[in-house]
């Protein structure tokens, strides 16, 4: 097989390009969450500190009135 036939032969396989596509739309997934994280992150632990506040001082109260 010379090289112009190895060169056709590389060119036509399409096997490797599910991978690469698979790859690709993972990553963008994963990029998705990540800036999905940062803009709701803070609101997300400052609602989180308020209700544990908020159970904390429920759990104290009830503990002293019995």
């Amino acid at each position: 097989m010379n090289m112009l036939n190895h060169f056709k032969s590389f060119a036509n396989d399409e096997s490797g390009a599910v991978t690469v596509d698979w790859v690709v739309l993972t990553a963008a997934i994963v990029g998705l969450g990540l800036v999905v994280m940062t803009t709701v992150g803070g609101a997300i632990k400052t609602q989180a500190t308020a209700i544990g506040a908020a159970v904390t001082a429920d759990v104290g109260t009830g503990l002293s009135s019995n």
